[in-house]
């Protein structure tokens, strides 16, 4: 017996077997990603576009009357389980830089020579981006550690600014789709087909511009903020 032939062989073996693993494990990987990302099976019934648009209108309204959006969205992720554990991470995008106008800095109540900085954050709670959003921030008005965690971590804005006890005022905020047209409880518009198979969910449900204030009123942030799909990426009811 070639002794040596055989270990080769062996080890040949175990090399495949490791490799065959690795390619396992980007597969499901990938598998879950794009689970995650697409999107959520609701059905193209009366029944299912009801509850999309309640919920919709739930979430929407949450918002509205919350002063931070991160901690609604963070209770939303664990009320529909949508990840474990329910935590919310801002993943930056550093490519997108979007400088302030001058309509921005009159809301912000800064003049042009003051500094205004930028973040461009997916909310993230788990694998499912809940939304998207721009941000504008005075770095004067904020702590040192405020600014550093902005600039260096995933923290979600709401969190890192939470000691200023902040609230938001929204000057605009737009449906970006429906279920179930404007008017369809009393007839004024046709109701849709429905096809009984999968609804078609476009990515972005609805959008809020605001401007956030620190308890002694004074505006230090101003944010764009779109809220998408995955909000809805739970099992629905019927």
């Amino acid at each position: 017996m070639n002794t040596a032939g055989g270990c080769a062989a062996l080890l040949a073996c175990r090399g495949r077997v490791a490799r065959l693993s690795l390619i396992a494990i980007v597969v499901v990987l990938v598998c879950a990603v794009v689970h995650a990302q697409r999107a959520p099976d609701w059905p193209d019934t009366f029944d299912g576009r009801l509850e999309a648009l309640a919920l919709i209108q739930t979430l929407n309204a949450g918002i509205l009357s919350s002063p931070s959006a991160t901690a609604v969205l963070e209770r939303w992720c664990a009320d529909h389980h949508l990840a474990e554990p329910p935590v919310l991470v801002a993943a930056r995008v550093k490519t997108i830089n979007r400088p302030a106008t001058a309509e921005q800095r009159a809301r912000l109540q800064v003049s042009a020579a003051d500094a205004v900085a930028f973040r461009h954050v997916r909310l993230r709670c788990g694998d499912r981006v809940l939304s998207e959003a721009d941000n504008w921030y005075v770095p004067g008005r904020l702590t040192a550690e405020m600014n550093r965690q902005l600039e260096t971590t995933d923290t979600p804005f709401g969190r890192v600014v939470r000691p200023l006890e902040p609230y938001r005022q929204t000057f605009a905020a737009t449906l970006l789709w429906s279920p179930l047209p404007s008017g369809w409880e009393t007839g004024a518009e046709a109701l849709p087909v429905f096809t009984r198979g999968t609804l078609a969910i476009p990515e972005s449900l609805f959008e809020h511009h605001a401007v956030l204030y620190t308890s002694r009123h004074a505006p230090f942030a101003e944010v764009d903020e779109v809220y998408r799909r995955e909000i809805l990426a739970f099992q629905p009811s019927r």
